[in-house]
């Protein structure tokens, strides 16, 4: 078994209004299954969820949150305009986004952008994905899938990876439960995060600083499927020990 990742080459510096869907398929030939894999920060500059820090007025909260920090009230008070819900305020704001998600400050980055501005994530990036993938699909005729990502950190590992946070035409994960291993037992606990996994592949070739290849193609893994949404990645909260850890504590 084998897949090959590459590069989308010449992505221009992505303004809002930009197509996306289109400088991809200019840039690449793309083939049925493919998957297509998209850095956040791109999908968020096309559709202008991009903020000015100057333009934010800092809550008592956020002034509050930000003293405690060391960091900026005007991002502090971003980050608690993006966010559902606020898991820890200190030593670094953990919160859930609007899109599900769990992260550390919404997934607001200040990197890749001209100083003074932030980059919010995309309002619906599942939305995202599904109108980048009919698009694609517009122009050539080709169905694929789209993953769109963000760079998150891991509890208990230092490092950060990609994740995924909006997908179409793929499910979040492949379901081992009830097949045999090699030695005829029943898997009890083998639900993979395939997405996560694609993602985290992607991110190697994104890059971290100054590399501009925000599109990566994974070609040779089907995992296609006529499913829309990530939210079956996330556990109920229910059953979610570790936020609950945190809300009770």
């Amino acid at each position: 078994m084998h897949f090959n990742a590459f590069t989308v080459p010449d992505i221009p510096l992505v303004e809002e209004g930009d197509d996306l869907a289109e400088t991809i398929c200019k840039n690449a030939r793309l083939c049925d299954r493919d998957i297509v894999v998209i850095a956040s920060t791109v999908v968020a500059k096309a559709e202008g969820r991009v903020a000015r820090l100057a333009d934010i007025a800092p809550s008592n909260r956020a002034i509050a949150i930000a003293e405690r920090n060391e960091s900026d009230s005007r991002f502090v008070q971003a980050v608690l305009d993006e966010s559902e819900e606020i898991l820890l305020e200190s030593p670094f704001l953990l919160v859930k986004t609007r899109n599900g998600n769990i992260c550390v400050n919404a997934g607001i980055d200040g990197s890749n952008i001209d100083s003074g501005r932030i980059i919010l994530l995309p309002e619906d990036s599942d939305g995202s994905a599904k109108n980048i993938r009919e698009d694609i699909f517009s122009m050539t005729g080709k169905t694929v899938s789209v993953i769109i990502t963000d760079t998150n950190g891991r509890a208990f590992r230092d490092g950060q990876i990609g994740v995924a946070i909006g997908i179409s035409g793929i499910t979040p994960t492949k379901d081992w439960r009830g097949s045999c291993d090699l030695f005829g037992n029943v898997l009890e606990v083998a639900n993979e995060a395939v997405v996560d996994e694609i993602a985290a592949a992607a991110n190697l070739l994104f890059g971290e600083g100054s590399d501009g290849t925000p599109v990566v193609v994974i070609r040779g893994l089907d995992f296609h499927a006529e499913a829309e949404g990530i939210g079956g990645i996330y556990f109920p909260e229910s059953d979610d020990v570790i936020r609950n850890a945190l809300v009770r504590g």
